[in-house]
């Protein structure tokens, strides 16, 4: 809410979070790097039209992809800086809602200016974007949980091929009341995740195990950051050691599997 003097009529401003269940918010920027895609047909020329840094964009909408149960985007071939990204049929239905929403919500915010701000305290009206320092979330579904005294299993579906586990309490499974066929959000920190060749992820004893391609390296003084396509339009972040970047001889287009324990997963839902 903005007012630019005590003559001035009060002014509701809205911000909106586009959400469904088990997701995170995307929000109006995010939505904004899909319609440059969509005009400019590449990352490269949406970020250059946008004034964001390649990597800004890249790292957006790549998060949407991971929140949504299919992507919005599909990147063709010539990796970063190169090649071309078309929206699928999942991305334009996203934006289309969007702005339907945004359409509404703009002449809610209208009558509650012409009503005064005295509307906006009503608590129901109020909401909170969850913001969480966790790199990688994904949409999953749950497709079993196993009880046992203190802790429960929850096997959670993150694509078509691929499934995670977590292990929280099950007073927390009580609480977020999981059950197979509930939408939630998995995170996990990149500073969790171990890489290691698909030949020795093998002899490791961590229990989450993705396979997948190294899509993009950023190396930095002392740590290095590897994105992974893990499959089904998912991407998943890991930041380790630059040694260890270089003795696995990680780089674009190179087999890699990404690790983490169950213990790691942080659970979320609406």
């Amino acid at each position: 809410m903005t007012a630019s003097d005590s003559s001035s009529p009060p002014r509701a401003e809205a911000i909106l979070y586009l959400r469904g269940e088990g997701q995170l918010p995307v929000g109006r920027e995010r939505i904004a790097m899909l319609e440059a895609v969509a005009a400019h047909g590449s990352i490269t020329a949406a970020a250059k039209a946008l004034g964001y840094s390649y990597k800004a964009v890249w790292d957006g909408l790549n998060a949407v992809n991971n929140l949504l149960p299919r992507p919005a985007l599909q990147a063709q071939s010539g990796g970063r800086g190169g090649g071309g990204a078309v929206l699928t049929e999942e991305g334009h239905r996203l934006i289309a809602a969007f702005h339907r929403l945004e359409e509404r919500l703009s002449e809610i915010s209208a009558g509650l200016a012409r009503e005064g701000t005295g509307a906006l305290e009503d608590p129901p009206l109020w909401s909170f974007a969850m913001k969480t320092s966790a790199r990688n979330a994904f949409h999953c579904k749950v497709v079993g949980i196993q009880r046992a005294p203190v802790n429960a299993e929850v096997e959670l579906q993150v694509t078509d091929s691929s499934r995670i586990t977590a292990v929280i309490t099950r007073h927390s499974v009580d609480e977020l009341r999981l059950m197979p066929g509930r939408s939630v959000i998995a995170m996990v920190k990149s500073s969790f995740v171990l890489l290691a060749r698909l030949e020795e992820a093998t002899r490791l004893s961590v229990r989450n195990r993705l396979d997948g391609t190294v899509l993009e390296r950023v190396d930095g003084g002392v740590n290095t950051e590897i994105e992974v396509d893990i499959g089904g339009g998912k991407t998943l972040t890991a930041v380790i050691t630059r040694h260890s970047a270089d003795a696995l001889g990680l780089r674009a287009g190179e087999p890699v599997s990404a690790l983490f324990d169950a213990g790691h997963v942080i659970l979320v839902v609406d």
